[in-house]
């Protein structure tokens, strides 16, 4: 089954915590802190593997989770950082933020990566909190969670050459006969309901990839029948080979369904209608398919390449195959379609927000990622780091602000998933 759109939960592994510990040896009283700094956590890392055709994998698996960092040990001993989650995806894997929709990746090159969900940073050890007033400080700092969030994936093909036409032209039989590609073959249109790609050796030697893209029809920048579905795969193909069915099977009237096919290029994105073509003039076996074409021909034009084949009967195919690698030979992979060239952003975590204070019930609520990620790396159990914890609120205002809002002492007050009472 082919797959080219999913989405996925990917978060990055949680920083170890630090430690609270302190020298204990022979003849040494008194012995300063020793507790060591915790791991970091491991990066999700999307890293492309040319031997993938298709996001199948990721129907089944849409969880992915980076390892944590070690916790600090004592003896001044820093936990280990963790190793990174290497996701392999296919070439032409675009990675979207699912909230903000902003592209975090796009990746077109085997081997080629991309941090998607950064590792949070280890917990400082009570050896980062000594000072000349407290020599012996009882603090140490959990592992900072580490970045989550919802992708989506959009596999976008990276072909040399693209099949474009209406359904049941005869794509799928072209593709089936210069290349070693068995796509499916009917005679209905749609029958092709999902992109397929063919290696395609030419008599010289010269090789490329071709993929026979689903059917357009009238209608489809705008989503109607296969659409975005099908649009979505052109926009990486240098060459694009336009099958138009010479024969006029159906009724149908060549010169119009090759201009409506361009029109929905263009609506689509106007740089899909700048690329190369080449007109493959289908079916020439068939009946009135020779004054079909001197007809075509008069109407498109000499600037449009026409080559007249029969797929059946591998008539022209020759020539029509040449002709596209020349093409191909004369257009430089830099001049590949790349619609987000110069608009591409990365994706970091936002920077913190001021807190924000709301009643719910009897319950001050303080919100805000500054203040929430504080209480997740305060270790509650030791009493130097919930005085640095209150020390920190005021500094940031959150007591004056709570007093703005009537808190008074006795109040309970929730950070995240901690409730505290509230001292005036």
């Amino acid at each position: 089954m082919f797959v080219d759109k999913v989405k996925i939960f990917v978060r990055g592994g949680d920083g170890g915590n630090g430690m609270v510990a302190f020298r204990r040896e022979t003849y040494v009283p008194k012995g300063g802190p020793a507790g060591g700094d915790g791991g970091r956590g491991g990066d999700v890392v999307f890293r492309v593997d040319e031997g993938l055709r298709t996001l199948m994998d990721f129907r089944y698996q849409k969880h992915f989770k980076a390892p944590r960092g070690e916790n600090g040990r004592s003896k001044s001993q820093h936990g280990k950082g963790a190793e990174p989650l290497i996701v392999p995806v296919p070439p032409g894997t675009m990675a979207i933020h699912a909230d903000t929709r902003e592209i975090i990746s796009d990746l077109t090159e085997h081997g080629q990566e991309a941090v998607i969900a950064r590792g949070g940073r280890g917990g400082r050890g009570n050896i980062r909190f000594a000072t000349p007033k407290n020599p012996a400080p009882h603090v140490a700092e959990n592992g900072e969670p580490g970045e989550e969030l919802w992708v989506e994936l959009e596999l976008k093909l990276l072909a040399d050459v693209g099949l474009v036409g209406y359904p049941s032209v005869g794509k799928s039989t072209l593709l089936s006969t210069v290349s070693a590609a068995k796509p499916k073959i009917g005679a209905y249109h749609f029958t092709t309901l999902s992109p397929n790609l063919g290696v395609v050796v030419v008599a010289d030697g010269r090789s490329f990839v071709m993929a026979d893209l689903p059917g357009l029809i009238e209608g489809a920048h705008e989503g109607v029948g296969l659409g975005y579905e099908f649009l979505r795969h052109i926009e990486r193909t240098r060459v694009l080979v336009h099958v138009v069915d010479m024969a006029g099977s159906e009724g149908r009237d060549p010169y119009r369904d090759w201009m409506q096919i361009n029109e929905e290029l263009n609506r689509y994105k106007e740089t899909l209608s700048l690329l190369p073509q080449i007109v493959a003039a289908n079916k020439m076996d068939l009946p009135e398919a020779e004054e079909n074409l001197e007809i075509f021909r008069g109407q498109v034009g000499p600037e449009i390449p026409v080559y007249p084949i029969s797929s059946v009967t591998r008539k022209g195919l020759k020539e029509l195959l040449f002709a596209v690698a020349d093409l191909l030979d004369r257009t430089p992979v830099k001049d590949a379609v790349e619609p987000e060239e110069g608009k591409r952003k990365v994706y970091r975590s936002p920077s913190p927000q001021p807190f924000a204070i709301r009643k719910e019930n009897e319950v001050y609520v303080v919100e805000g990622d500054r203040v929430e990620k504080l209480v997740k790396m305060t270790n509650f159990q030791y009493d130097d780091s919930v005085r640095r914890f209150a020390h920190i609120l005021k500094k940031m205002g959150v007591d004056d602000a709570l007093r703005a809002k009537g808190a008074s002492t006795g109040d309970t007050v929730r950070i995240a998933e901690m409730e505290f009472d509230f001292t005036d």
